[in-house]
């Protein structure tokens, strides 16, 4: 497998991320996203856009996967479906923990199991248990820390 590329989010890029986003959450999450493409692609360029970095992942020319995050916390998390355990969260998380300033929190969905068990393999810790009103949807708020230097 060729290595995973790292680009900054593009206008051109948009009418194939909003779908593999859409595909992504509805696979992890296991509902039907109501909401029309159009209304996530405005809160996209409304909310995200203008307050986290955003990166979008590649290998080769097929895009698998993007991340939107702050150096506080990691907004947007999302991997194409059929590439997942393919290191490529893994990759976008990374790139988020080396521009962080040295802790990060995020939150997803507590029945998205996969995602729960990769933030915890990834070093993230639950710190709280809670309910996202929107989707009407238990969720997890996760932290993690740069870890102490060995002594």
């Amino acid at each position: 497998m060729s290595a995973v590329q790292l680009v900054p989010l593009a206008d051109r890029h948009l009418d194939e991320l909003l779908p593999l986003w859409r595909a992504s959450f509805e696979d992890g999450v296991g509902i039907v996203d109501p909401h029309p493409l159009a209304e996530q692609r405005a809160y996209l360029l409304r909310e995200v856009v203008p307050r986290y970095v955003t990166r979008v992942a590649f290998i080769g020319d097929t895009m698998v996967g993007w991340v939107a995050a702050s150096r506080e916390s990691v907004a947007q998390l999302y991997v194409r479906v059929g590439w997942q355990r393919c290191g490529i969260g893994r990759v976008l998380l990374d790139w988020a923990k080396a521009h962080s300033a040295g802790s990060l929190w995020l939150y997803t969905f507590a029945r998205n199991a996969r995602a729960c068990a990769f933030y915890e393999s990834q070093g993230f810790r639950v710190v709280a248990r809670g309910f996202e009103p929107m989707w009407q949807l238990d969720d997890v708020r996760y932290t993690w820390n740069v870890p102490p230097p060995a002594p």
